[in-house]
């Protein structure tokens, strides 16, 4: 539902920082993994990728991924996510309990073989099959708006994707891997896609939350967000992080859409996430604090 300014008046955030945001960091123990994965559902998180089933050998920082699911309790009213790079990983993430399975499939061709070591047309019929092997699937199209390789992407051809995915029973997420997206560039793709995707934003370029914004005036009501704004993508040089889940809460709380998340307790778990890598986040809201703060309430 849209008001009459445009923008909905709710959105839904899938916190990927225990995933996505880790999974280039030092690795940190599986009783940490939880520990931030449990501040972030108090924060009020009710969509989280928690893991990736990967080698440990590959991606390090996700070894124990069938320890963190074990770990995780009853879901309630929260669902939980793992990441898996090909069927193996899926069987892996099914039999340890995860219901919900996102998969990448890249619009780059480079992109794709170093990333899973397929074509795009391998990743996807592999794809297709991991999405009937779990209740839930959701398929993310890695450079949907520009590769670090190929440059331009067509925006058929990631509607042309985005289509497969959906035939093959999916949800659809379209990613911003590199940060090469601006709000032209989100407008044309989603226009091509339909607003019922989600979108996986990284700020490279310093964009993410302007994209963000722009795709929340077409419709859009899906959001991948990372705590702190950590991650970024180790197949492509100089790709940034995720766009942090507390700078695009902070705006939706001032803009008055609603995320189901409190911001002061989602800042202590960006804390939390600054104590386990041992460093600063480069989230601007944790360095800066809300605009309550500076300006005296």
């Amino acid at each position: 539902m849209s008001r009459s300014d445009g923008l909905p008046a709710s959105i839904d955030i899938r916190e990927v920082g225990p995933r996505d945001g880790l999974q280039p960091e030092a690795p940190i123990s599986v009783e940490d993994r939880l520990r931030l994965i449990a501040a972030l559902v108090d924060a009020g998180a009710r969509s989280v990728e928690v893991t990736a089933f990967v080698s440990p050998k590959a991606v390090p920082a996700m070894a124990g991924a069938a320890e963190v699911v074990r770990g995780l309790g009853a879901p309630g009213d929260v669902t939980w996510w793992a990441l898996v790079p090909n069927v193996r990983g899926a069987e892996l993430a099914v039999d340890a309990g995860i219901r919900h399975l996102t998969v990448t499939v890249s619009a780059s061709p480079t992109y794709s073989q170093r990333n899973v070591g397929m074509s795009t047309e391998e990743s996807m019929a592999q794809a297709a099959v991991i999405a009937g092997m779990a209740p839930a699937a959701d398929i993310v199209i890695s450079c949907a708006f520009g590769s670090p390789y190929e440059g331009e992407i067509s925006v058929d051809e990631v509607a042309g994707l985005a289509a497969r995915c959906r035939d093959a029973g999916a949800t659809v997420t379209l990613a911003d891997t590199t940060g090469m997206a601006t709000p032209r560039r989100v407008s044309a793709v989603v226009a091509a896609t339909g607003p019922d995707v989600g979108l996986h934003l990284h700020d490279t370029r310093g964009t993410a939350l302007v994209n963000a914004y722009a795709a929340m005036e077409l419709g859009v009501r899906r959001f991948d967000t990372a705590v702190g704004g950590l991650g970024g993508s180790p197949f492509a040089a100089g790709a940034g992080g995720n766009l942090a889940t507390e700078d695009l809460v902070h705006l939706c709380d001032d803009l008055d859409v609603t995320t189901g998340i409190d911001l002061t307790r989602l800042l202590e778990a960006s804390t939390l996430t600054a104590s386990l890598i041992g460093r600063p986040v480069p989230s601007r809201l944790a360095t800066a604090g809300p605009r309550g703060r500076l300006a005296g309430g």
